[in-house]
């Protein structure tokens, strides 16, 4: 039996990220004390991908306003993260670290390694402070995301974070009713 990831701790790694035009060691000691996105991707130099990363290039500054730290992860080395950094104007608007993970641990780590290509599938995970998966969502290689999707469900993961015994019901936006989940409740949505 395959036990999820959902509330598991996050395994330890080591990678080099591009980051602000250096090279920078991140651990998963990195992401613990805040929340983290980890945001895996195929390959560099592709066609989904660069959309993906720009749309969350996008909505990081909404991110970082919500204590958030994106962490994007390819099978591909630091040296290419910056190669494709230095010559895309797309991926140039990236302030998040590009982590580089060319043997595959990261991706093996979380469940979204294609072995036979040497790929990861997109995978996004967010890990809160203590360093536990709260939403993973993976897809297959041609299907793209949306951060503005993923913006909300972070904000969800929070609310539920700090308000004991409530959750978020479907659509949920911040400042929407949430449920409190009661023998009341049952039967009446």
């Amino acid at each position: 039996m395959t036990q999820s990831i959902i509330n598991s701790t996050i395994k330890p790694f080591k990678a080099t990220a591009y980051h602000n035009g250096e090279f920078v060691p991140v651990t998963e000691q990195d992401l613990l004390g805040k929340w983290s996105v980890v945001f895996f991707y195929p390959a560099d130099f592709t066609f989904v991908c660069p959309t993906e990363l720009g749309d969350m290039a996008d909505h990081y500054a909404k991110l970082q306003s919500m204590g958030v730290e994106v962490y994007s992860v390819s099978t591909d080395t630091h040296f290419t993260h910056k190669a494709w950094h230095d010559t895309s104007d797309t991926i140039k608007k990236i302030n998040f670290p590009m982590l580089a993970d060319p043997t595959g641990v990261i991706s093996r780590n979380f469940g979204v390694m294609i072995e036979e290509e040497g790929l990861a599938l997109r995978g996004t995970f967010v890990i809160n402070p203590e360093g536990q998966v709260k939403v993973a969502e993976i897809h297959d290689l041609g299907i793209g995301r949306s951060a503005q999707e993923l913006v909300r469900k972070i904000q969800a993961a929070q609310y539920v974070a700090t308000h004991d015994g409530e959750v978020c019901p479907a659509k949920w936006q911040p400042g929407d009713e949430t449920l409190a989940p009661s023998l009341d409740l049952v039967g009446k949505i």
